[in-house]
């Protein structure tokens, strides 16, 4: 499948579709990125030393709530 046929596909999806694409496509992105996986890798080493963050805080970081 060509990228156009992917990108004519993609706009006939319904909305809640395209959202969950879109997160897809992000996160693809995301973990054939170097930097955000030495990230993730840190975050899980704190998390397993017991620094952990509140649910609120975490949806506070991540953009949520401001």
């Amino acid at each position: 499948m060509s990228l156009a046929e992917l990108k004519r596909s993609a706009t006939e999806l319904p909305e809640q579709e395209r959202r969950e694409l879109a997160a897809y496509l992000l996160q693809i992105g995301r973990e054939r990125s170097d930097s955000w996986r030495e990230e993730m890798s840190l975050r899980m080493t704190e998390m397993d030393a017991g620094e952990k963050v509140t649910q609120a805080e975490f949806e506070r970081r991540i953009g949520l709530h401001r």
